[in-house]
């Protein structure tokens, strides 16, 4: 079982990058399974009917989303279909959607949860670590793969120590930086900070660079601009296909 998850695709220019080279994904890594975290693709903030629908036709299997969930009003018609292929924070109360889904592959079941971290996140929302060990020890599976989209590096790494041995992979995302710890934890799970993002290379986590300078400078806030110019595209491949598993670090330059 090879599977690929793609970083927060951010406004058009990361879905501009991901459909670009989505092709060459499928025929260099050969992914049974094509994850990626879609909360930031309507220009930062949600996800629309026809960016779902875009998403779907490239072949990506699964989208799941983070803080930003409902920032664009069509989530509410997308989770009104019970079969539909994305999954919001399992930690959410009372709000649409769902935290988890399961993708067959052949006769083989993928678990696929997403979870909001609450360090720094000035939200009302239960307790990720209980929650999620919970539907991995109750729902059917053969991997279980975990979106952490979480502020604190502390949080997601404690959380992936709390996994070893349970979850197959602990995926962070949200901080739209790609870290270099990927790795197996001693108990087998596979591991990495955060994944990156799929976006404009030289904004500022996705925004233009110079507002996000000048909230710095004179401390006034505005809505955020997707950034133009370059753009890259970060990922990892988790592969479960050989007698011990790997992640590897994957980033595509575009234009």
């Amino acid at each position: 079982m090879k599977i690929l998850f793609i970083g927060d695709i951010y406004g058009e220019p990361g879905r501009r990058i991901l459909l670009d080279n989505i092709e060459k994904l499928k025929t260099e890594y050969k992914p049974n399974i094509i994850l990626a975290n879609a909360e930031n693709s309507a220009h930062g903030r949600g996800i629309t009917k026809k960016i779902y629908k875009d998403f779907m036709n490239a072949g990506i299997n699964l989208l799941t989303m983070g803080n930003h969930t409902f920032g664009n009003m069509q989530i509410y018609e997308l989770f009104e279909d019970e079969n539909i292929n994305i999954i919001r924070p399992i930690n959410y109360s009372n709000v649409s959607g769902k935290g988890y889904k399961v993708i067959k592959y052949n006769d083989q079941r993928v678990l696929v949860i997403n979870a909001l971290g609450r360090t720094f996140f000035n939200l009302s929302l239960e307790n990720p670590f209980t929650q999620i060990k919970e539907v991995i020890e109750n729902v059917p599976h053969d991997y279980s793969i975990v979106d952490f989209h979480a502020e604190a590096t502390s949080e997601k790494v404690a959380l992936g120590h709390y996994l070893d041995g349970l979850a197959s992979a602990v995926i962070g995302t949200h901080t739209h930086i790609q870290t270099a710890d990927e790795r197996v934890l001693p108990k087998g799970t596979l591991y990495i900070t955060d994944v990156g993002m799929t976006g404009p290379l030289n904004g500022i986590i996705g925004v233009d660079k110079d507002l996000i300078i000048s909230r710095f400078l004179n401390g006034i806030s505005g809505p955020n601009v997707v950034a133009d110019g370059p753009t890259w595209l970060n990922a990892v491949l988790l592969d479960f296909s050989a007698k011990e598993p790997t992640i590897e670090r994957i980033t595509i330059y575009g234009e």
